[in-house]
C-alpha cells in the first residue's frame, strides 16, 4: 500500500511538473491578448465562414506552441473577447497537437515511421476543424459556456435584430463616452469588455501589472484544477493494472480503444507523449498508437478539468463524444487499411 501511495504522489508531481511550464506559458500568453493586442482588430480579422473560422482556428496553434493545459486559458480569452466558437473550439483541440515543438518530438521519436508523424498533424486538424464546425450550429454559446465565462460573451445579434437596432444616442439610460460620436451604455459586462479592449493604449508600466494581476489570478484558479486532475490521473494509473490494457491491445478495434482510454487516464503532456507510446509500438497497431497520440491530447483527465473551466458538463461531452468517435473512425481506417 505504501508503495502504491508513493507511485501515485511521484506520477502526481511528474504530471504536475510537466504541465504546470505549459499552463504558465498559456495563461501568459492570454494576458499578453488582452494587455497587448487590440483585440477588436484580431478579432475582425477572423474568418466569419465556420468551416474557415474552425480550421484557421485549428492551425493558429502551429504559431503559439502550447500543450493541452496552455490552450485552455487562451481558448477561454478568445471565447470572451468574441472570437467565433469555431474558431476558438478549433484552437482549444488542435493546439496541443499541431505545434512545431510536438511535430518535432513526435518525429524525434518515430523517425523509422514518418507516417504516424503525418497522420497525426492531418487527423489532429481534421478532428479540430470538424468538431469546431459542429459547434458552430449553436448560434449563442452562452448556454453551454460556465456562468464566468458566459458573461463575457456577447451573442451573434439577428437579422432583425440589426434591423430593428435603435440608435445609443436615441434610446433611454445612462452612457459612458468611450471615443467621440461612440457612447457606450453602462452595462457591466459590456463597460468590461470594452475597458479590456482599451488597455492596450494605456502606459507600459500599468500593462505590466496588469499582465501580472491577471496571470496570478487565472494561475490560481486554473492551477487548483489541474492539481485535481493529476491526482485523479496518478491514483487510476496506480490502481487499473497496465495488463488489463495490454490485453485488448491485440485487435484492431479494442486496441484502438485501449490506447484512448489509456491516453485520457494517463494525462501525458503532447510534447512527450510520443516517447511514451514509443514503448507500445511493438505490441500495438500503428492506428491505436495513432488513437494515442491524437485523442489523448485532445481529452484526457486533467484536460477535462480545464474545459470545465469554460465550458459546462454538457458540453465536455459533446466534445468528447465528437472527438472520441472521429478518431476511432480515422485510426481503424488505418488498422484495416494496412491489414
Amino acid at each position: 500500500m505504501n508503495q502504491q501511495l508513493n507511485n501515485a504522489f511521484t506520477i502526481f508531481l511528474s504530471l504536475l511538473v510537466e504541465a504546470m511550464p505549459f499552463l504558465l506559458l498559456g495563461v501568459l500568453f492570454s494576458g499578453l491578448l488582452l494587455l497587448f493586442v487590440d483585440e477588436r482588430q484580431l478579432i475582425a480579422r477572423l474568418p466569419k465562414n465556420p468551416l474557415l473560422g474552425a480550421l484557421i482556428g485549428s492551425m493558429v496553434g502551429f504559431l503559439f506552441p502550447v500543450c493541452e493545459c496552455g490552450n485552455v486559458p487562451v481558448a477561454r480569452r478568445l471565447l470572451m473577447q468574441g472570437a467565433p466558437s469555431p474558431v476558438a473550439i478549433g484552437f482549444l483541440l488542435a493546439a496541443p497537437t499541431i505545434n512545431p515543438i510536438v511535430i518535432w518530438a513526435t518525429w524525434t521519436a518515430f523517425r523509422d515511421q514518418p507516417e504516424i508523424v503525418v497522420l497525426r498533424v492531418m487527423f489532429s486538424l481534421a478532428i479540430a476543424t470538424i468538431v469546431g464546425w459542429v459547434f458552430s450550429a449553436q448560434t449563442d454559446m452562452r448556454p453551454l459556456l460556465q456562468p464566468a465565462v458566459a458573461a463575457g460573451v456577447k451573442p451573434k445579434p439577428t437579422k432583425a435584430e440589426r434591423e430593428a437596432e435603435t440608435p445609443n444616442l436615441l434610446q433611454s439610460g445612462t452612457f459612458w463616452i468611450d471615443q467621440p460620436g461612440k457612447p457606450v451604455r453602462m452595462d457591466a459586462t459590456v463597460l468590461q469588455a470594452t475597458l479590456a479592449a482599451t488597455t492596450a493604449t494605456k502606459p507600459l508600466p500599468e500593462r505590466l501589472r496588469l499582465l501580472l494581476d491577471n496571470t496570478v489570478q487565472e494561475m490560481r484558479e486554473l492551477g487548483a484544477v489541474l492539481v485535481l486532475g493529476s491526482a485523479i490521473a496518478a491514483s487510476i494509473q496506480v490502481l487499473v493494472p497496465r495488463e488489463v490494457i495490454l490485453s485488448l491491445g491485440g485487435g484492431p478495434i479494442t486496441s484502438i480503444l485501449a490506447m484512448m482510454i489509456l491516453a485520457g487516464l494517463v494525462s501525458i503532456c503532447s510534447t512527450v507523449d510520443s516517447f511514451f507510446v514509443l514503448s507500445f509500438a511493438s505490441t500495438f497497431t500503428t492506428g491505436s498508437l495513432l488513437a494515442f497520440l491524437v485523442f489523448g491530447p485532445m481529452i484526457d483527465l486533467k484536460g477535462i478539468g480545464l474545459m470545465l473551466s469554460i465550458f459546462k458538463a454538457r458540453a465536455v461531452i459533446y466534445l468528447f463524444a465528437l472527438a472520441a468517435q472521429l478518431t476511432l473512425l480515422l485510426t481503424l481506417f488505418v488498422n484495416l487499411h494496412l491489414i
